[in-house]
């Protein structure tokens, strides 16, 4: 039986490969690095958030992560039983200057939106829904309407014996 016998047959049949068995594993590790960097890229346009979604029985809370956005540049709105939490970061770094007697001009630009929506099992009333930016940290609480409080019902778990 040869090495060969025991690798996975989706690593191909490639010679090349033969005296080194890895290598495909390794390009696919690879490429996974690289479409996970250009994701992080610098200008690469839409980008996704971090969010949180914690409920109680009077209110649900989302929390989302926005570092380097402005409170500005962010939009929430409720329809039905839909909230939907836009955003876009702008920023540009600019240098001109000389090095080792070449001009240079180098601009970084890190920018992209976003968009989330969520749906909730309730009418969302707008008016009761409030939002907090600090620190990079969006918090949003939707009220529950009090006949979904209402239908609250707490189940009494019992021990097998």
């Amino acid at each position: 039986m040869t090495y060969r016998d025991w690798l996975p047959s989706l690593w191909g049949e490639d010679k090349a490969d033969v005296a080194h068995p890895f290598s495909d594993l390794r390009k696919r590790i690879d490429t996974l690095f690289e479409d996970f960097d250009s994701a992080l890229q610098v200008g690469k346009g839409d980008f996704a958030v971090r969010s949180n979604l914690s409920e109680t029985d009077k209110e649900i809370r989302i929390t989302v992560d926005l570092p380097g956005i402005e409170e500005k540049n962010m939009d929430i709105s409720v329809s039905d039983n839909r909230i939907t939490i836009k955003g876009e970061k702008k920023s540009e770094n600019e240098e001109k200057g000389e090095r080792e007697g070449r001009e240079f001009h180098r601009i970084e630009r890190s920018s992209g939106s976003f968009q989330r929506s969520m749906s909730v099992p309730f009418k969302i009333d707008g008016d009761a829904v409030s939002a907090d930016f600090k620190n990079g940290v969006l918090t949003v609480i939707i009220p529950k309407p009090p006949e979904v409080i209402e239908q609250t019902k707490k189940i009494e778990i019992k021990s097998a014996a």
